[in-house]
């Protein structure tokens, strides 16, 4: 009996230290949050207390009287603002609706009301700064909450037999749609008074946030969460309700199936609470920015802003596309085209001043692709299988172009006797690996390669190598017209490769590989991030051995080649990548704005060939043509001459 008693006086010595330090927080806490977080829990627990007009718990109903004064108490006592006597008001009528034992959705829907204009005329901050940790918040739980409130959230936790009230289950459904995650942090944050909640004031903001997140998912569950997951993912105007934290945290379930119904509400607040970071612009990611920019140029385009839609449109692809762009060619090369052909053909409408009503039906169209490249890049929709093949045709692709010219400059020394030069070349495309070994550290762990940056090194680097192809090509040419030049050929190339020519040939295979090198890194930067990293190995050293095995076989039949067909072989084919990179470099230079863009509709997209379906890339590409057929000609009919 006597061990009885003293458990009995430690249990009243306990709930008599924490309602004072839940009332010391309350009048710690400023006035107007004090009162919103008891207008959040009028409008909770008043059904409780009255219902069909009649007071169903007199203690309960005593206390929704209590707090309602307190409201307006509080309300009255706050600095003056030009709102504050409407605040006032309401809260008047918020306790006469009381006294007359109003409805409870009449009471829920005056106390939400007030609780928003209250918080507009005296700003809280509504949200965490950063994404809560839920590890933290669940660690905190165990530690701080579930004796009372149970494990589970079910309000069965050891304590809870000797508290009256029982503590809140968190895992009740119809009491967790009404409350708001702000509403959780604010009574974790300053207790509850008439209550054994305690006060956590003494955890700092961040905690508290992940235990409101924490708590607050009690009642939703995981089925609920993947269903969740799915919605947000296919559901662009749903992406676009919630912005942000601060629109998931101000949010009651309750509230929120009145604009989106059932069951799509249990769903997205089951996965949100689960996944805060879905809210953020970087979980967003790029597709999110892509989407603001979108709109924001469709508004400036509307508003007649021409010139601010047109770099808003371009930001839209640089800044939110093409951060992408490599991933989505790996798991769907057609709807990247489709999606970078339509950011194209926007810009171009712009530029042109097309009609409203054609830019934003372009906008619309893209807002429909981006939400097929966000699902195709979803982190469940990578496989093995698309790493490895993504991995392997990419560095494929992008190595063949550099293997060519490298591997015809080493057959053209080797033709001409010049092998104390190849170290020249070899030391170009070693260098360049090396510097691209350095980018992508510099990439991973230093800096953010913009996708501007990317683009301007990749257009200004290709149409270097076709102006310098051109010349090779040309020189090429006229060197293997008739028999008579074979001759001064043998003799006379060694004399021509100076010194400082090697130093040339070291700069061209540095910069048509380096060209490559570049491009392939941000391509495997983004898909490493992707997962399957074993696949990508794969599928790298599987490109590597076909590249090693394509560069024996060039050079082996090189060998055998007379001197002639060689040199018109290699001419042909160093004018054919010539022309496929000034289309490539065109490309690029639009991409970042630097040169306007006039679609043909009529051109097929062959990228392989740097065929690209707009009318100055078209142009580029036969302007080297053409320089090309003139080079050829006149370099033909100079040896003919000396024949």
């Amino acid at each position: 009996m006597t061990l009885a008693i003293r458990f009995l006086a430690l249990l009243i010595g306990i709930a008599a230290l924490i309602v004072p330090a839940s009332s010391a927080a309350e009048e710690s806490a400023p006035s107007s949050q004090v009162a919103w977080r008891l207008l959040d829990y009028l409008a909770v627990d008043y059904a409780g207390a009255v219902r069909d007009g009649r007071v169903v718990s007199p203690s309960e109903y005593a206390e929704m009287r209590e707090f309602s004064a307190s409201v307006h108490d509080r309300i009255a006592g706050l600095p003056a603002t030009p709102a504050k006597s409407k605040l006032v008001s309401e809260a008047g009528s918020l306790v006469g609706a009381i006294e007359a034992k109003a409805s409870a959705a009449d009471v829920a829907a005056r106390a939400h009301k007030l609780g928003a204009e209250l918080l507009s005329a005296y700003p809280t901050p509504l949200a965490p700064t950063k994404v809560p940790d839920l590890a933290r918040g669940a660690a905190l739980y165990a530690e701080q909450c579930a004796a009372c409130h149970g494990a589970g959230g079910l309000g069965d936790g050891p304590n809870a037999r000797t508290l009256d009230p029982r503590p809140v289950a968190f895992a009740e459904v119809a009491r967790a749609r009404q409350r708001s995650l702000f509403g959780l942090y604010q009574v974790i944050g300053q207790g509850l008074d008439g209550t054994a909640m305690p006060s956590f004031a003494h955890l700092s903001s961040d905690d508290r946030w992940a235990l409101a997140f924490y708590v607050g998912r009690f009642a939703f569950d995981e089925q609920a969460a993947r269903a969740g997951e799915r919605l947000w993912a296919s559901d662009a105007q749903i992406r676009a309700r919630f912005p942000n934290l601060q629109a998931l945290t101000q949010t009651s379930p309750l509230a929120l199936a009145a604009e989106l119904g059932e069951p799509k509400t249990t769903q997205l607040v089951a996965y949100l609470r689960r996944h805060p970071e879905a809210t953020t612009p970087q979980a967003a990611g790029s597709l999110a920015i892509a989407r603001a920019k979108l709109a924001q140029s469709l508004a400036r385009y509307e508003a007649g802003d021409h010139k601010a839609a047109e770099e808003l449109a371009l930001a839209a692809y640089l800044d939110g596309f093409e951060p992408v762009e490599p991933s989505l060619t790996a798991r769907d090369a057609a709807l990247m085209t489709r999606v970078e052909g339509g950011m194209g053909d926007l810009r171009a409408a712009i530029s042109r001043q097309a009609p409203a009503a054609d830019v934003r039906a372009q906008v619309n169209r893209l807002y429909a692709l981006l939400d097929v490249a966000e699902r195709a890049l979803a982190p469940g929709e990578a496989s093995a299988a698309s790493s490895f093949a993504g991995a392997f045709t990419i560095l494929l692709r992008e190595g063949l172009e550099a293997l060519l010219i490298v591997v015809a400059m080493i057959a053209f020394l080797r033709k001409a006797e010049r092998r104390d030069v190849l170290p020249y070349v070899h030391g170009g495309w070693v260098s360049a690996l090396a510097a691209g070994g350095l980018t992508w550290a510099a990439a991973t762990y230093l800096i953010s390669i913009s996708g501007a940056s990317r683009e301007l090194t990749e257009g200004f680097g290709s149409l270097l190598s076709a102006a310098v192809l051109i010349s090779v090509g040309v020189w090429m040419h006229g060197k293997g017209q008739a028999d008579a030049w074979q001759t001064y050929i043998k003799e006379k190339l060694a004399a021509a490769l100076s010194k400082r020519s090697a130093w040339f040939l070291f700069l061209l295979a540095f910069v048509v590989v380096y060209r490559e090198v570049f491009e392939t890194i941000l391509f495997y930067a983004a898909m490493w991030a992707q997962g399957a990293r074993a696949a990508i190995l794969a599928g790298a050293g599987t490109a590597v051995a076909a590249l090693g095995l394509i560069a024996w076989a060039l050079l082996s039949y090189s060998k055998r080649l007379p001197i002639s067909q060689f040199f018109s072989y290699s001419s042909m084919l160093i004018s054919a990548l010539a022309v496929v990179l000034a289309g490539k470099g065109v490309a690029a230079l639009q991409e970042t704005g630097l040169i306007d863009i006039q679609p043909l509709a009529a051109v097929p997209r062959v990228e392989l060939l740097g065929v690209f379906p707009t009318l100055e890339g078209i142009g580029a590409q036969i302007a080297t043509l053409l320089m090309i057929l003139l080079g050829f000609w006149l370099s033909g009919r100079r040896a003919a001459a000396r024949t």
